[in-house]
This record gives structure tokens, C-alpha cells and sequence, in this order.
């Protein structure tokens, strides 16, 4: 795959993230909100909301970390034998209010696969959907509630997030095949 073009810098992703924790303050009630990132990019950004709402407003917000792995519509297509990293949340998520965050969405197969397993940890009050880049082309009703940049794609592109914590940098680029 070719980059295409580049949809945010570094600069860009912390600016997006600023803006999107002062609508998450804004719009939510701290008290009870929880974050939880769906693995893999969107465990750092959670973490980076929270630090960046922590110091906005001296609240520490718990951060979760959920592995979608086994609640794929998929799973029989990925491998034979997928990767699990699994999941993390040591704290409770019933009567709170969940912050799902990920990294691009797309179908929303992942976030529906996300809710499927959220339900296992508890009957949360409320979830939230926090992505940096929505890139359409949904196949399920998923609409998020909070969006960092919104990018019209086709099929054959792909939006690749990376992120210092994992790949080294930070930077969102569109792909062709």
C-alpha cells in the first residue's frame, strides 16, 4: 500500500485530542464516566484523554483496555489461531457511564463486537463513542458521539492511525492499494 495523503500531523492529533477532551467535559458528566480503549490504538488515546481531562479538571477517570478479539463476527476469517492480548478493566462499569474509544471507525463491526463484550462486565448506565477519524462507509446503524476528524473513503483506501506508543509516531495517513 501507498500513503496517499496525510490526515493529521502530530500537532493535529494533539489539538483533536484537546478539543475532544473539552467536549467530553463538557457534554459528560465526570462523576461517573469511565474510559475504556478498544486494543490496540485506542488504549493510548483513552489514556491520553484522561491525562488531558485530568489536568483540565484534577479528576482521575479510570481507563480500561478491551480486547474484541473473541467477540468478532469474523474470528473464523482473521487466523486459524488469533492473538489475543486481552482485556483489562479492573474496575466496576455498572450504573457508570463508558467512554468507548477507538482509533478510526469504519463499518462499526468493531464497535458492536466492543458492546458484546462490554455487556459481560456489567449494565452500564450510558456509552459514549469516542473516535479520532470516522472514515463512513458504515455497514451497521454505529454513529459515534464524539469525532476528532471526519474523512471521506473509498473502498481500497485505508485509514492507518499511528501512535507513538505503538508504532513510534504519531500520524494518521490515508492508504491505497
Amino acid at each position: 500500500m501507498k500513503e496517499k495523503a496525510v490526515i493529521l500531523t502530530e500537532a493535529e492529533i494533539a489539538k483533536t485530542l484537546e478539543r475532544l477532551a473539552s467536549e467530553v467535559i463538557e457534554r459528560e458528566c465526570l462523576d461517573d464516566l469511565v474510559l475504556v480503549g478498544i486494543k490496540t490504538r485506542g488504549v493510548p488515546l483513552a489514556r491520553r484523554l484522561a491525562s488531558l481531562i485530568s489536568e483540565k479538571k484534577g479528576v482521575e477517570l479510570p481507563v480500561g483496555e478491551l480486547d474484541i478479539t473473541f467477540y468478532r463476527d469474523d474470528l473464523t476469517l482473521l487466523a486459524e489461531a488469533p492473538i489475543v492480548k486481552g482485556t483489562k478493566i479492573d474496575f466496576p462499569i455498572s450504573g457508570k457511564t463508558v467512554l468507548l474509544v477507538d482509533d478510526v471507525l469504519y463499518t462499526g463491526r468493531t464497535v458492536r463486537a466492543a458492546i458484546d463484550e462490554l455487556l459481560d462486565y456489567g449494565r452500564f448506565k450510558a456509552l459514549r463513542l469516542l473516535v479520532l477519524v470516522d472514515r463512513g462507509l458504515r455497514e451497521l446503524p454505529i454513529c459515534p458521539d464524539f469525532v476528532g476528524k471526519r474523512v471521506e473513503t473509498r473502498p481500497g483506501e485505508v485509514v492507518e492511525v499511528r501512535l507513538k506508543e505503538v508504532d513510534g509516531e504519531d500520524k494518521v495517513v490515508l492508504l491505497e492499494k
